[in-house]
């Protein structure tokens, strides 16, 4: 797939009726926000809870790596898996050959936000 087709890469979510679009350099959360996909995210999408857990079913191996940060955060989510991600971290690096990601919304998300110090 050509970097021109990028914004052809369908984000196909189970359980929703429509298919979303997902670009090469946008996170899950972004493309959620952008075009209307419910994805909870209690800490605005800075990677300080587990609230945007998702598995992403296909085309994971076209995402950025997890870091040490989003691993510490997703130990706070229920039924985390090899394929489970926080979608304001997993960022698009490049389009999957056939154009496509699959990924599921956990309906327990768990908010874990953790406040300051005082």
């Amino acid at each position: 797939m050509t970097e021109d087709l990028k914004s052809e890469i369908r984000m196909v979510v189970a359980g929703q009726e429509r298919t979303f679009t997902l670009a090469v350099g946008q996170t899950v959360l972004e493309a959620a926000e952008a075009q209307g996909l419910d994805l909870d995210h209690a800490c605005g999408g800075v990677c300080a809870c587990s609230t945007c857990h998702v598995k992403i079913t296909a085309g994971a191996e076209c995402f950025s790596p997890a870091t040490e940060d989003e691993e510490d955060q997703l130990d706070e989510a229920r039924d985390v898996g090899p394929e489970s991600r926080l979608g304001c971290q997993a960022r698009l690096e490049r389009a999957p050959e056939d154009g496509r990601v699959e990924l599921e919304i956990p309906d327990w998300n768990v908010n874990a936000v953790r406040e300051g110090g005082h």
